[in-house]
């Protein structure tokens, strides 16, 4: 069984002004995108899906279509690629029409469940624009192996604090609670995040406004989840619940964890805990960018990644 690698990028292009998942920051314009897909299929991932907003789906299909149309799966058949949309109006009929002023998509829970008629197998969810380094890849690609025949057993792979922090300023990050056996229990997010001149991490409960300190190996989401397809299911049932409350809301909107932290609270579903030595990086300043590039610059000299990443 190959699991699929599930992306999100909806949301990037309003976001940036653009495409940013087409910003090349590898020494020969890689995207960090470029970068997932490549540590994925080295972990035997056999499908991407793409979940993009409409007025750049064509655009998002021809680069893809550019850059993989070689990459082959570890065992040697063609890396598929499906492409499915996130629009505002892509909901129970009876929620509509929409408040006219309703600008912002539903959020990341809903994006997911746009792909609920393409996947039928363990799966990752990772976001577009998130570098995830390749073991956090193994791990996760492991896990969705082990659970191809389970239901209502989800994963996240929990980064340690000190390694997704930026030094440009503070950053908000969800710290993951959890059991003696490894199961979430919750993920507080904390936010304004910074490590001192003296190593101490800090930051915001968002929960009790306290200012807290840190430790440096807390795991962290960094919205890199491992589900079996019968989640699709659960999280369809409370986005309906979400709407019946929110639907003429202008901000509101159904996130990852709302849906797990639901599942989990309800007896439904159990969710893993996976600790990976990765750091992660990405451009949550546009002041990252330079460290961005010459990381991967770094990796590229190490011989971590071939130069270029795709013949």
């Amino acid at each position: 069984m190959k699991p699929t690698l599930l992306v999100l990028a909806a949301g990037m292009g309003s976001r940036y002004g653009g495409l940013k998942q087409m910003d090349g920051v590898g020494p020969n314009g890689e995207t960090i995108i470029d970068y997932s897909i490549y540590d994925a299929v080295q972990a035997g991932f056999g499908k991407v899906v793409y979940i993009v907003r409409e007025y750049f789906l064509e655009q998002f299909k021809e680069t893809v279509a550019r850059k993989y149309s070689h990459v082959k799966c570890i065992d040697g058949s063609p890396l598929e690629f499906v492409f499915v949309t996130q629009e505002l109006d892509k909901i129970p009929a009876r929620f509509l029409p929409l408040n006219p002023e309703r600008q912002k998509p539903w959020g990341t829970a809903h994006a997911m469940l746009m792909a609920a008629e393409v996947i039928h197998e363990p799966f990752l969810v990772i976001n577009g624009d998130d570098y995830y380094g390749k073991e956090s890849f193994r791990i996760a690609a492991d896990w969705c192996r082990a659970h191809e025949n389970t239901r209502g057993v989800y994963a996240i792979v929990g980064f340690e604090l000190d390694h997704t922090l930026s030094e440009s300023g503070g950053v908000s990050r969800g710290i993951c609670h959890y059991d003696a056996d490894g199961h979430l229990t919750d993920v507080v997010e904390h936010l304004n995040i910074i490590q001192g001149a003296d190593g101490v991490v800090t930051g915001d409960n968002s929960a009790t406004g306290e200012h807290v300190v840190l430790r440096g190996k807390d795991l962290c989401s960094m919205n890199m989840w491992g589900f079996t397809p019968d989640y699709f299911a659960g999280s369809a049932v409370l986005f309906e619940d979400f709407l019946e409350k929110n639907s003429q809301e202008l901000k509101k909107e159904f996130y990852i964890p709302y849906a797990v932290d639901c599942m989990i609270r309800s007896g439904e579903a159990s969710c893993d805990v996976l600790s990976t030595p990765a750091r992660w990086f990405g451009v949550t300043y546009k002041e990252d960018r330079p460290a961005v590039v010459a990381k991967f610059a770094e990796l590229a000299r190490e011989g971590v990644y071939p130069t270029p990443l795709y013949q």
